[in-house]
């Protein structure tokens, strides 16, 4: 049987079925719960909804879990965490499911049903003949199944009158009429739960204090509370969030956007960034768009929860990842390390310096949108020798040659080898040789980086250290003579 109800501290749940990758539809409501349950003090229980067996597979529970941890959002109780409520998988609750369901049915608040698929089908279109504009609402039992034995679904048997009532955190009071809703089925014939009997059994046998989810299924709560009611529990709080829509405002799926949180992973995106994007796909907090995760924390309420769904756009999105790259304070130079070598391991870079990597971040900020930006941009840096890009490799010819031989000498002889004295003695060399900084800039852009664009020239050099820049200009030269 169902155990009483935990305590009534916050417990918030975030319910996935492992049928693919974590949609950031998903992503979005999870974050939602974990910044309620971190807010107040709660807990942030996860639970495997994997009760259709046809489309639940181990290698989406994974990526799911994966997922998650990458974006940070920590689970307290629930799989490979453990917890006083399990099993967090429901393929494993079986039995309980079963238990309540006779239980149900001994109170004559649900029946075995054995009309068949093709009579149900029947039915509904029987009714559409005579009622072409009117919804099917079936109630029955139109043949009760008296023995258990044979293959049957148990129904929820809906009240004929009256209407179900609840209050959501985010739209308010909703009632919907008895008579609207059919008779929905609760287990199918081959053992297993559909999504409301399970959620609301699991629910509060875990203790669930309040359940957020998607827009999408405020239609499923009517008939959630009447089983709450049925099995004389008491309802959890109930926020439905807005939807997340495509650009022509259908549903988000591949077809129209990348939609896995791990498509974001591998595109560079950070943690911080998905966060910041996906939190204000509903919420608001005046004008501020950045956020950090403690901010968000401390900030968010229901109250600034809005009832409009929103469109998706990856500029956007673009636009609020790149700003988390780009400030140190929303990912510490530290972090910006560890995050960017998985990328430089993937350009063959599995172990650079790790002193020059962290001096080499500061001059990259302001370009790499994306940490897959970001590890090109610092290749040149960690590279012995860097890669020459042909279309640069023109510039190095025996006229330039010399710029890089003074340049040589400059870099021996400035101290300290820093930007400012480096730049100071570049400039009075071109000034009093009569050249154009573009004609020598360039020569020697290409010999430290191999590329015609980098950061700037003496922030590179400081970054490379003497030896290395002499190193580098030394190879300019004998490319450019030949040599």
């Amino acid at each position: 049987m169902v155990r009483g109800r935990v305590s009534m501290a916050l417990r918030v749940r975030f319910a996935p079925s492992p049928s693919g990758y974590l949609h950031i539809g998903g992503a979005r409501t999870a974050l939602f719960n974990w910044l309620w349950a971190r807010k107040l003090g709660g807990t942030f229980v996860l639970r495997v909804e994997d009760t259709d067996q046809e489309r639940s597979n181990p290698e989406s529970v994974r990526a799911i879990f994966d997922a998650l941890r990458w974006l940070g959002l920590d689970w307290d109780e629930g799989p490979e965490v453990g917890g006083a409520y399990g099993s967090y998988f429901q393929s494993e609750r079986r039995r309980l499911y079963r238990e309540v369901a006779e239980r149900l049915i001994a109170a004559g608040a649900a029946y075995r049903c054995d009309l068949t698929k093709e009579e149900l089908d029947q039915l509904r279109a029987d009714y559409k003949a005579k009622n072409p504009k009117g919804e099917f609402v079936y109630r029955g039992p139109i043949r009760e199944c008296t023995d258990p034995t044979k293959p049957h679904v148990v129904r929820f048997r809906v009240p004929r009158d009256g209407a179900t009532h609840f209050v959501d955190k985010v739209f308010g009071a909703i009632s919907t009429p008895n008579s609207e809703q059919s008779d929905f089925v609760l287990m199918r014939s081959d053992g297993f739960p559909l999504y409301n009997f399970a959620a609301v059994v699991d629910d509060h046998a875990m203790g669930i204090t309040l359940v957020a989810r998607g827009r999408d299924h405020v239609g499923n709560t009517p008939q959630q509370v009447l089983l709450y009611k049925a099995l004389g529990f008491e309802p959890p709080e109930f926020a439905h969030l807005p939807l997340m829509l495509a650009p022509n405002g259908e549903k988000l799926s591949k077809r129209n956007a990348s939609v896995g949180v791990q498509d974001y992973r591998d595109r560079g995106y950070t943690p911080g960034g998905v966060l910041n994007y996906l939190v204000r796909f509903g919420w608001s907090h005046g004008d501020q768009e950045i956020f950090s995760r403690d901010e968000l924390v401390k900030l968010f309420d229901w109250d600034r929860v809005g009832k409009s769904d929103g469109k998706f756009d990856e500029k956007k999105f673009a636009d609020v990842q790149f700003e988390h790259l780009k400030r140190p304070e929303l990912t510490s130079p530290a972090d910006y390390a560890s995050m960017v070598a998985p990328f430089l391991a993937a350009r063959g870079l599995a172990a650079p310096d790790g002193a020059r990597l962290a001096a080499a971040i500061p001059t990259i900020r302001d370009r790499a949108h994306t940490l897959v930006e970001a590890a090109d941009l610092l290749d040149f840096f960690l590279r012995e020798p860097p890669v020459m890009d042909e279309a640069a490799r023109p510039l190095l010819t025996p006229a330039t040659a010399a710029y890089l031989e003074t340049l040589k000498t400059i870099c021996v002889e400035t101290e300290p080898f820093a930007a400012p004295a480096l730049e100071a003695r570049f400039k009075s060399w071109v000034e009093s040789s009569g050249i154009k900084m573009k004609d020598v800039a360039q020569p020697v852009r290409v010999a430290l980086t191999g590329r015609k664009a980098s950061p700037g020239l003496f922030d590179v050099m400081v970054v490379l250290g003497r030896a290395a820049t002499l190193d580098r200009l030394d190879r300019g030269i004998r490319i450019a003579t030949g040599s």
